[in-house]
């Protein structure tokens, strides 16, 4: 899908700031509990560990949400999505909460009835073996495919329908396209894939590479 997360590339960002050497891990005490409530709220809505899931409900978030709130506050946006997603959270029951602890006294939806995902990893981590060879080779001319996306990828907007080279064949991982939906992992093979910056974003770019990791589902030969 194409939500606020898919950025790269996009003009009217303004520069990149690196992060400082000696940025903390938390630079405020709630960002700590704002890490640990999202995790927590992340695997209850999910029925197990789902980091694509996760991802997906952070790229829905709107501009407001995923940019002026902060990285733990997007997070938190994210996993309020979820639990909505799952039925453990009404809509606006968060936002009725946050008023009545300020003393406005207003009426808190009704308790939903749960509906988890009936989801079960196949074993941990995201590494899965398959029983095949992998469709392309290093040195390898791909292109990436054009196709539209209605739910979530890792394939990034500003990548598709372009010609690149393959650099490394990786191993199987589960696909994100399927698994943030709970349709099942589809294991496949990703490859790191090497773009001239002027292919994806025309003659007048800067000249650079650019490698991407993508699933072999994203990928076919060139003609």
């Amino acid at each position: 899908m194409e939500g606020i997360a898919d950025m790269g590339g996009t003009p009217g960002w303004g520069p990149v700031h690196p992060p400082r050497r000696d940025e903390p891990v938390f630079d405020e005490p709630w960002q700590g509990r704002a890490f640990a409530l999202a995790t927590l709220s992340s695997r209850i809505a999910s029925g197990g560990i789902n980091v694509d899931a996760f991802r997906h409900g952070l790229e829905r978030l709107d501009r407001a949400a995923y940019l002026d709130d902060g990285y733990y506050g997007r997070w938190l946006g994210g996993a309020e999505l979820m639990l909505t997603d799952s039925g453990i959270l009404a809509p606006g029951a968060i936002g009725a909460r946050a008023r009545n602890l300020r003393g406005e006294g207003v009426a808190e939806p009704p308790i939903p009835e749960p509906a988890v995902p009936d989801y079960a990893p196949s074993a941990a981590g995201s590494l899965r073996p398959v029983d095949r060879e992998p469709a392309f080779a290093a040195g390898e001319r791909v292109r990436t495919k054009a196709m539209p996306v209605p739910g979530h990828t890792r394939l990034p907007g500003y990548a598709r329908g372009h010609t690149g080279v393959v650099e490394t064949v990786r191993p199987a991982f589960v696909l994100p396209d399927t698994n943030a939906h709970f349709q099942g992992e589809n294991p496949q093979y990703v490859y790191s894939v090497r773009f001239d910056s002027r292919e994806l974003w025309g003659a007048g770019a800067e000249p650079f590479a650019v490698t991407a990791e993508l699933f072999e589902n994203y990928l076919e030969a060139t003609s």
